[in-house]
Formats: C-alpha cells, structure tokens, sequence
C-alpha cells in the first residue's frame, strides 16, 4: 500500500508547476490587422486648384500653360480690333455705295468723296484720273485699264482687312497640340514618380496628373475660340469682299456712261457732215 501511494504521488504534479511553467513561456499578443492608408484632403501633397497645380507643375509645363494663355489673350484682343475694323469697314462700304447711287456721274461721284477715305473712294478716285489720262483714246481701252485698276485696289483691300485673322488660324490649329506635348510630359514625369516612390496609390499620383491635364484642358480654353472667331471673321470678310465688288461695278457703270456721254455730241457732228459728191465721169 506505501509503495502504491508513492508512486501515485510521484506521477501526479504539484500545485506549483502550472505556476512556474506560466512563470517561464511568455503570453504572445496577436498582432494588429494592417488598417488602409486614409489621406485627407487636408494631408495631399498639393493644392489642388488651378493655380496650386500651376505652381507645383514642372517647369516645362508651366511654360507651355503661359504660352496658351498668351495665345488667348491674343485671341481675344484680335476679335477686338479685327471686330471694331470689321464694323467701320463695312459702314463705310455701305455709305460709298448709297453715294454712288445717288451720283448723276462719275465726276459728281468724285465731288462727293472729295472729303472720304476708303476703298469707295479710292475706286471713283482711280477711274476718274484714268479717265482723264485716256482723253481721246478709244473707249475700249479705257475701260479695260479701268477694270484692272479698280481689280487691283479690291484686292489689295482684301488684303488688308483679312490682316491678323492667320493669327487665329495658327492658334486655332496648333493650340490643342501645344497643350497635349505638355500634358504628356507632366504625365511622364507621374510615371517617373510612381516608380521612385515605390507606390501607385491615386491620392499621392493625382496631383501630377491633373497637373498634366491643365494644360490640355488650357489648350483647348485656347483653340475653341480663336476657331469660332476665325470662321465668323472669315463670312464677315466674304460679305465686306462683296460689298467692294458691288462699288467697283457701279464706278464701271458711272465711267461708261460718261464716256458714251462724251462721244454722243461727236457722233451727231459726225452724222451732219454731208459726204462730198464724186465728180461725174
């Protein structure tokens, strides 16, 4: 009986094993699950407004973004002038064409543009000088150098008035181009930053990109207009064009008749001349 208490007291452990064995292995605590990266608008690496990003674009693309906004500018003050020289063109053309109208002749014509500039005037003023320089040529002639010379004076005023209207056209057509090379080059330069930064998360490469994308954006605030001005200018001119046509064919018409008016009093000395008769054989 002793030796079966012994050895039962032997297999059983004491009350102060647990303790020491606790004592000894260290309690582990479970590791925290990762939280997401939150980024407050406060915490963005840039400002986000259109002159934040313009201020924290790269150097190249604020260039470009400062030559598109002197495009516009420049668009914007070509539609001033060219509209204000447009409208007083047109008047002009209008008046000089109810002058000539109204004018008995060529040389009452001239008598009312003494006083006028313009294209109007430059017509009556251009054939009646070469009138008066063909005295006793032949009608024909006069009017064909007539023709030729009013030709010259519209187009040369065509010319003019169509001045500064390339300006939009060149804006127009290179602008969206100019603004995407920038938009490319800030987005190249994300990639570039993406790849340093080891991180592809759209809070930190968002900036960049809408840095890039202003500029495409600013290109377009350029090109729109100026293409719209463009073709309004463009059927303004056509009509201006027209105008001067019809005062050119009206100086024509004033030079004819007086030239039919200077040969009807020779005709009618020419029909009472009464033919000499011939001897009779």
């Amino acid at each position: 009986m002793a030796f079966c208490a012994a050895s039962a007291q032997a297999q059983s452990p004491t009350s102060d094993e647990p303790a020491a064995a606790s004592m000894a292995a260290p309690a582990v605590e479970p590791k925290p699950a990762p939280r997401a990266e939150v980024f407050l608008p406060s915490a963005l690496p840039h400002d986000l407004s259109p002159w934040g990003m313009f201020r924290n674009a790269d150097p190249l693309v604020k260039i470009v973004m400062v030559g598109l906004a002197f495009a516009s500018f420049a668009t914007w003050t070509v539609w001033l002038a060219k509209s204000i020289e447009l409208w007083t063109a047109k008047q002009s053309a209008r008046r000089g064409l109810e002058t000539l109208a109204h004018a008995a002749s060529l040389r009452a014509a001239e008598k009312e543009f003494a006083e006028t500039r313009g294209p109007v005037a430059q017509f009556v003023s251009a054939a009646a000088g070469e009138l008066d320089r063909s005295a006793g040529l032949p009608q024909d002639g006069v009017k064909e150098r007539a023709v030729a010379l009013l030709s010259r004076i519209e187009a040369r005023a065509g010319r003019s008035i169509t001045q500064g209207t390339g300006v939009l056209a060149t804006i127009g057509a290179t602008a969206p181009f100019v603004g995407l090379f920038g938009t490319v080059w800030g987005i190249m330069n994300s990639f570039i930053g993406i790849s340093k930064t080891n991180t592809t998360n759209l809070a930190v490469v968002a900036p960049g990109i809408a840095e890039a994308l202003l500029a495409t954006a600013m290109g377009l605030v350029a090109a729109i207009p100026a293409v719209v001005i463009y073709n309004v200018f463009a059927r303004a001119i056509t009509g201006y064009r027209a105008q001067l046509a019809d005062a050119s064919a009206e100086v024509l018409r004033h030079l004819s008749r007086d030239l039919d008016r200077e040969a009807l009093p020779r005709r009618k000395d020419e029909s009472q001349i009464v033919p000499m008769r011939q001897p009779a054989e």
